[in-house]
C-alpha cells in the first residue's frame, strides 16, 4: 500500500479496528471504552461510523471543533499550505502563515488589551500553554506559588514542580461549598480568597498567579458568576498577582462571547489558548501583557511551536467565527437549548441541575432516592449518580447522539455542539437526549443501576436539589412526558436531514 493511500474501509473495519487497538496502544485510552464508534467520515455535526450509521456529534473533539468536522474553510486553508510548498515545521521563524494567524488572533482579543498584548506559542496542548503561562509569571514576579480552584482541569500542569498550589472554592449554585449558592455563595467564595491573600506571610512561595477557568469545563460545566470574576480581578491586581484566564475550553465563541472573560468585562494578565484556535489541528499559545516578558528572550517553548498547518486552519477558523458572528449565534441558540433542557429537567427526578453558557451545556445526574432532612427543610444537593449518566450516554449513542461526560465522578453529561449547528439539528439533539433520559428512567432495573458505585456525598446547600419531585420519570413503563418523541431502534433510525445533519460529499 502506498504511503499516501488511506487504508480501505470495509465491512470488517467495525470489528477489526477496535479489536487491534488494545493490542498496540496503552490502557490510557479513554473514549473507545465508552464510545464504541469507528469514525470513517465526518462533516459538520455528523460523523459516519464504519458500521454505516450516522451520529450527531455533540462531543466535538471535547469542544475544540467550533466549526464542526471538516469545514470547507478549514480544508481550503490546509490545502493552500500543502499546495504552496511552504515548510510545515519552522520552529518560531517568521512566515506569512504565522503572520496571518497572529494578525487574525489579535483582531479577536478584547480591545482594551489587543494593542499591547503579546502572543507566545508553545507545545501544542493546553497543558503546555498552562505551563508556559506559569513559567512566564514566575519569572516576572520572582514568586512561585499558585492559586487555583477546586474542580479545575489543570491538575497536572498546576501541580508541576516549581511552587506550592493553594486550592480555593469555585462558586456554584447546586453544590455551593458554603451552603448558600447564588450571589451569596459567590460573595463568600470571594471573601475566602480575600482573607487568604490579606493574611499570607512574605514567603518565596507566595502566589505568582491565580489560574482560573471562566467556565469549568471538565469540572462539570459550571459558569463563574461575572461579579465573582470581577472581584478576582480586583483582588489579584491589588496584591500584585497575575491573573491567568484558562480559555482552553471556552475560547473562540463557545460561551456566546469570543472569549469567555468578555462576559464579565475583565482583562486578565495572561490568557491560555488551545483546542479551538487550531481549527481542529493541535495548536496552543498564551497571550499576555507586554510588560511580562520585557527583556526575557530565548525561553524554550517546545519544538512544535510553529505548526504551519494548524496556524492556517486556525486563522481560517478565527476569521470565519468573527465574520459570521458565531458567538452571538451560540448565545441565542444555546440559551434556547438550555431553557428547553431546564424545563425537561423539571419533570425528571434524576437531573439535579442543567447549567451552562452559550453552546457549552451540562446536565448533572443525581440519586433521587437520597433522604432529605428530617425537619422538612430544603434538600441538600443529591449524591452524584455517575452510573446513571453513563447509562444515559449509552442510550444517546443507541439513538445516534454522541455526548461527553465530566464533572463530579463523571455524573455530568456535556453537550458541546459546533457553533455551526442549525436550529433543526439542535431540535434533533434535544429530541434524542430527552428520549435517552426517558429510556433510562423507565428501565425496570433503574434503582440498582443508579446506586452502583455512586458516592454518597452530603454537603450543605440552600438548593432544593433535584427539580420535579413526585410525578417525575421514575415509574417503570410510564409514558414519556408531553412533547417527548420516541425514536425507532438504531437499525431502523431514519436519516432525515433534520436528524443526520449535512449530507456527506459523494
Amino acid at each position: 500500500m502506498a504511503l499516501t493511500q488511506l487504508p480501505p474501509v470495509g465491512p470488517s473495519a467495525r470489528e477489526e479496528v477496535p479489536r487491534r487497538q488494545p493490542t498496540r496502544e496503552s490502557a490510557a485510552r479513554t473514549y473507545p471504552r465508552s464510545l464504541p464508534v469507528v469514525p470513517v467520515r465526518a462533516r459538520g455535526l455528523t460523523v459516519e461510523g464504519a458500521d454505516g450509521r450516522r451520529y450527531l456529534d455533540c462531543l466535538s473533539g471535547a469542544g475544540s471543533l467550533v466549526l464542526g468536522h471538516n469545514h470547507p474553510v478549514v480544508l481550503d486553508a490546509i490545502r493552500s499550505v500543502l499546495d504552496s510548498g511552504a515548510p510545515l515545521h519552522v520552529m518560531d521563524l517568521a512566515t506569512p502563515v504565522r503572520d496571518a494567524f497572529t494578525e487574525e488572533l489579535s483582531a479577536t482579543l478584547p480591545r482594551a488589551w489587543a494593542d499591547s498584548a503579546r502572543i507566545r506559542f508553545c507545545g501544542p496542548a493546553g497543558a503546555d500553554a498552562v505551563r508556559a503561562a506559569l513559567g512566564l509569571v514566575r519569572k516576572a514576579t520572582g514568586r512561585t506559588g499558585l492559586l487555583a480552584f477546586t474542580g479545575a482541569h489543570d491538575k497536572v500542569a498546576a501541580t508541576a514542580p516549581g511552587g506550592s498550589v493553594i486550592r480555593l472554592p469555585y462558586p456554584q449554585d447546586y453544590r455551593c461549598p458554603f451552603g448558600a449558592g447564588g450571589a451569596g455563595g459567590a460573595h463568600l467564595a470571594a471573601d475566602r480568597a480575600q482573607s487568604l491573600l490579606e493574611h499570607r506571610g512574605s514567603r518565596a512561595d507566595d502566589p505568582a498567579a491565580m489560574l482560573l477557568e471562566p467556565v469549568l469545563g471538565e469540572g462539570g460545566v459550571i459558569p463563574a458568576p461575572d461579579g465573582w470574576l470581577r472581584r478576582m480581578r480586583e483582588l489579584t491586581a491589588a496584591h500584585g498577582i497575575a491573573l491567568i484566564a484558562d480559555e482552553t475550553h471556552t475560547g473562540v465563541g463557545r460561551t456566546g462571547a469570543f472569549w469567555a472573560v468578555e462576559h464579565s468585562g475583565i482583562v486578565p494578565d495572561v490568557m491560555v489558548l488551545s483546542d479551538a484556535i487550531g481549527g481542529s489541528l493541535p495548536l496552543a499559545a498564551i497571550v499576555h501583557r507586554e510588560e511580562l516578558d520585557a527583556g526575557r528572550t530565548g525561553d524554550r517553548a517546545g519544538a512544535f511551536r510553529g505548526n504551519q498547518l494548524a496556524m492556517a486552519a486556525g486563522a481560517a477558523t478565527l476569521k470565519y467565527v468573527r465574520e459570521n458572528r458565531l458567538p452571538e449565534r451560540a448565545a441565542a441558540l444555546g440559551g434556547r437549548m438550555l431553557a428547553e433542557l431546564t424545563a425537561m429537567a423539571g419533570e425528571c427526578d434524576h437531573i439535579g441541575e442543567v447549567r451552562g453558557r452559550g453552546l457549552m451545556i451540562g446536565a448533572e445526574f443525581v440519586d433521587p432516592g437520597a433522604p432529605g432532612p428530617a425537619d422538612g427543610g430544603s434538600r441538600p444537593p443529591l449524591p452524584a449518580a455517575p452510573a446513571v449518566a453513563a447509562a444515559v450516554r449509552r442510550e444517546c449513542l443507541r439513538r445516534g447522539l454522541i455526548v461527553g461526560l465530566g464533572g463530579r465522578y463523571g455524573s455530568v453529561i456535556r453537550l458541546l455542539p459546533p457553533l455551526t449547528i442549525t436550529d433543526e439539528q439542535a431540535d434533533a439533539v434535544l429530541d434524542r437526549f430527552t428520549d435517552a433520559v426517558a429510556a433510562v428512567s423507565h428501565q425496570q432495573a433503574f434503582g440498582p443501576l443508579e446506586r452502583q458505585g455512586t458516592p454518597r456525598h452530603r454537603g450543605p446547600s440552600r438548593n432544593a436539589g433535584a427539580p420535579g419531585g413526585p410525578g417525575g420519570w421514575t415509574t417503570p413503563g410510564a409514558p414519556p412526558p408531553h412533547g417527548t418523541t420516541s425514536h425507532p431502534s438504531p437499525s431502523t433510525h431514519p436519516r432525515t436531514p433534520k436528524e443526520a445533519g449535512a449530507a456527506f460529499p459523494v
